[in-house]
């Protein structure tokens, strides 16, 4: 099993930035990867960007290009989402996952532990 916890999440202002952060724990065996998500209401999850243990970066949706950078710290286990000049739109739970096998995936199915979420919200 592997534990996710996110933290860092908030109500910021549209331009504003926030770091997320996600800490794993649990196996003895770091997970191959770990991938942010979120998830509007009403909406399905979408996929934000996935770092693999080997430093492989896939990021997705051109909604956050240019502003958001996915990090990884493999001394504390924890991977980092920046993310800056944020907009309304991003307000949404984001969600830390993370899987054995395959890196690169973009899809929420294939990943097996999910941490409990955090809140973003951006006022205008």
């Amino acid at each position: 099993q592997v534990q996710l916890v996110e933290s860092g999440g908030g109500l910021v202002q549209a331009g504003g930035s926030l770091r997320l952060s996600c800490v794993a724990s649990g196996r003895t065996s770091s997970p191959t990867a770990v991938g942010w998500f979120r998830q509007a209401p009403g909406k399905e999850r979408e996929f934000v960007a996935t770092i693999a243990r080997n430093g492989l970066i896939t990021n997705d949706a051109d909604s956050v290009k240019g502003r958001f950078a996915i990090s990884r710290d493999s001394a504390k286990n924890t991977v980092y989402l920046r993310m800056a000049n944020l907009k309304p739109e991003d307000t949404a739970v984001y969600y830390c996952a993370a899987k054995f096998g395959v890196v690169g995936s973009r899809r929420p199915d294939d990943y097996n532990f999910w941490g409990q979420g955090t809140q973003v919200t951006v006022s205008s």
